[in-house]
């Protein structure tokens, strides 16, 4: 049984990068030679230690109590020494339990088939000793065991006291898509200094201008109130153990209460604010529930609205978004720039807290920090970016960094730079080039009326991008970077092109939409990357075309067939027009307002044809006069019977969908293709065949079958003049 004056070895779990953190505040709870392990702190403690941990710890998930170790690899070993185990100190016979274990032996291999191992063990033990027999309760158990295999095999058995993680603190029944943790907004609270900020000033100041659900918030609060974490968890896992001391719990819980007491006269002068009116109506709701809606004020505010300093000094600490989606990475970039203006505009003299998991975003924060340190956020590889901001009108100091390993406790100084910094010169370079393309196609867009075409394209090789202009938005696709290139250097020059891109084109940050292109195989082609479903027209020649720069890879026009598209508007009038592989039926709306008596559009996806339609629509078309399949070309092909006077077939390179007949490779089966169009092309028709495969060879056998051109040089405009592989374009025409 348990004694009040006995020493225990006792575990208390942590987030990765927080196990030094958590063995200081152990200590300062009464624990004795707490040593920072992976993930954990192992030290010896006395029951009332260990309760002062569950109740004031702000950093640990889980305070375990060792019962016994022993070096087990088979099943057998581990039944043989469970079997010695006096499970009745712990559980009653009819009690119920839960078994968790971490780690694996050679034999025992299976974590869930261990725990019931365990299980079984106790309540054999139960049946043997008492005949009776404890059930299993995942939710709330009486007692929860906690297993775990060191390296060596060495197994450690504990007690968990905690019952459920002390990361919930009972005041968060709500939160946002990405919430911290609330020790974890504990953790990155103590790392920036607030304690110590708390204890210096009469008056508690601090600003969250991210504060989603509120947790930064809150943690901050019971740090500056003196409030213990445990206080509003309504349930504790020592409470149902037979081993429980009340008195010694309950005389802790009176003393934390009386610190409560003692710390609400503290002044706490915070705000918060969020740009979704729903999160901060679930900030508001978890305040309340914390005791603490009077000391805060929330605002709604967009995210690029900053307010002035309310007060001298304090301190800023926020999580802003991270950036997991590509497309919001331009925005991000402006974002970060802009709250580091503001914050060395009007914060000056506070202390300023930045965490998140993108260092290239970090990079535009204007300022030096003296410190970091990498605390993850679950499985994101997070970093804490502490700065000292400056009075207003200097110039801030460049600052060497603490790169801080929480395990191994090395300290050594790293220089970096994370500042908007001027361009480097090779971005420099890059923001000339598109500077210079600009100008250079200035002239010519304005000559024919064109507002959507290529500025840019990987003209720098260290800059693998193509930049497209649609009216006043930007479409940015980055080719994807091979094995051979250094993924940090690649999402630098990324950043840096980012950081260019709205000055040179003058267009705002959330008017560029980014993502990256990799080979197109399979479904690839359609595969969609969000579901903003934002349309708008844009003008080429006599028609309007619908675009989405969002939700697909492709923008629902392909830049390069401009000036096919326009051929085949003039050779149109008079004709049944035949569109093959029609993709979002660009080239058909030009055959249709050039004078196309009918159209056929086919192609296997009913998004496409269904993008079609809007086009007809948007150009104020007769639906009746232009027919759209979804089929497979190849097999719709062969069962037509209709013939065509123009046909324009633009295949993919390469497909293989569920929904045709093998696969289609345009090197391999082109002469099937161009055959049964062919066959459906009137005696003095003309088909435009158009692929863009780099290194396409014409068959010999097209070649004495038909009378064939190339005419690829003459279907490049200026804006792809540079890129001439960009397609291959051929008239062909019976012989």
């Amino acid at each position: 049984m348990t004694s009040l004056n006995a020493t225990y070895t006792v575990h208390a779990t942590c987030s990765r990068g927080l196990e030094q953190l958590l063995a200081e505040e152990l200590e300062t709870l009464g624990f004795i030679d707490a040593r920072a392990r992976v993930g954990r702190v192992t030290g010896q403690a006395s029951l009332a230690s260990a309760y002062r941990a569950i109740l004031w710890s702000r950093l640990a998930n889980r305070v375990l109590l060792q019962i016994d170790t022993a070096f087990v690899e088979t099943a057998e070993e581990l039944s043989n020494w469970l079997a010695l185990v006096d499970w009745s100190e712990h559980l009653l016979g009819d009690g119920t339990l839960f078994v968790e274990v971490s780690g694996t032996t050679p034999h025992l291999r299976n974590s869930h088939d261990t725990a019931l191992r365990v299980k079984d063990a106790i309540v054999d033990y139960f049946k043997q000793q008492q005949d009776r027999r404890p059930s299993v309760d995942k939710v709330r158990p009486d007692v929860r065991f906690h297993l775990r295999f060191d390296k060596g095999q060495k197994a450690v058995l504990s007690l968990d006291l905690s019952g459920v993680s002390l990361h919930q603190r009972g005041y968060r029944l709500q939160a946002g898509l990405a919430p911290l943790k609330e020790n974890l907004a504990a953790a990155l609270l103590l790392r920036a200094g607030w304690p110590a900020m708390v204890a210096e000033a009469e008056e508690a100041v601090m600003f969250d201008p991210f504060c989603g659900s509120g947790t930064l918030l809150a943690e901050a609060a019971f740090i500056a109130l003196d409030v213990a974490p445990g206080l509003l968890r309504p349930w504790h896992g020592l409470e149902t153990w037979l081993g429980h001391q009340p008195s010694v719990w309950q005389a802790l819980v009176e003393e934390a209460e009386a610190r409560r007491a003692a710390g609400a006269n503290k002044i706490l002068n915070f705000e918060g604010s969020d740009q979704d009116a729903r999160v901060i109506a679930m900030a508001k709701d978890n305040l309340e529930r914390a005791g603490l809606l009077d000391k805060v004020r929330l605002f709604v505010r967009p995210l690029n609205e900053l307010p002035p300093a309310f007060a001298a000094r304090g301190l800023l600490i926020t999580n802003p978004p991270y950036g997991e989606r590509l497309d919001n990475l331009p925005q991000l970039a402006k974002l970060y720039a802009d709250l580091g203006q503001r914050v060395c505009q009007d914060y000056a003299q506070w202390k300023f807290a930045l965490y998140t998991n993108n260092q290239e975003l970090a990079y535009r924060i204007p300022l030096k920090p003296y410190k970091s340190y990498p605390i993850n956020n679950a499985t994101l590889d997070c970093r804490l970016y502490l700065f000292e901001v400056p009075e207003a009108g200097t110039s801030p100091a460049i600052k060497k960094v603490k790169q801080v390993n929480e395990v191994t406790e090395t300290q050594d100084p790293i220089e970096t730079s994370i500042n908007v910094r001027p361009l480097s010169e090779g971005a420099q370079m890059f923001a000339n080039r598109l500077a210079k393309n600009l100008k250079k196609f200035s002239r010519w867009v304005k000559r024919e009326n064109i507002n959507c075409y290529r500025v840019y394209d990987a003209d720098m090789p260290e800059y693998a991008l193509a930049i497209d202009v649609y009216n006043d938005q930007v479409h940015v696709q980055e080719y994807a970077p091979p094995a051979s290139v250094d993924e940090g250097k690649a999402q630098k020059r990324l950043m840096e092109a980012l950081q260019a891109i709205p000055s040179v084109l003058e267009v705002a940050a959330n008017k560029i939409h980014l993502k990256t292109r990799r080979k197109q195989t399979g479904k690839r082609q359609y595969e969609k990357f969000a579901g903003q479903g934002v349309f708008f027209p844009v003008v080429e020649g006599q028609v309007e075309l619908l675009v989405n720069l969002t939700d697909y890879l492709d923008t629902g026009i392909f830049l390069d067939h401009r000036p096919i598209r326009l051929r085949l508007a003039k050779e149109a009038q008079g004709t049944r027009f035949l569109n093959l592989f029609c993709y979002t039926g660009a080239a058909t709306i030009h055959a249709a307002v050039g004078g196309a008596i009918h159209t056929t559009s086919v192609d296997l996806s009913k998004t496409y044809l269904d993008w079609l339609e809007r086009n007809l629509r948007l150009n104020k078309l007769d639906l009746k006069k232009h027919t759209r399949v979804q089929a497979d070309c190849r097999e719709w092909l062969k069962q037509e019977s209709n013939a065509y006077d123009l046909i324009f077939m633009d295949p993919p390179t390469f497909s293989n969908s569920k929904r045709m007949q093998g696969t289609l490779d345009i090197q391999r089966d082109q002469e099937e293709l161009v055959d049964l169009a062919m066959q459906r092309l009137s005696t003095d028709g003309l088909l435009i065949f158009s692929n863009n495969l780099r290194g396409f060879k014409i068959s010999p056998e097209i070649l004495e079958k038909y009378e064939v051109k190339d005419i690829t040089h003459q279907t490049l405009d200026p804006d792809f003049e540079r890129n001439s592989k960009i397609h291959q374009c051929f008239e062909i025409r019976h012989s």
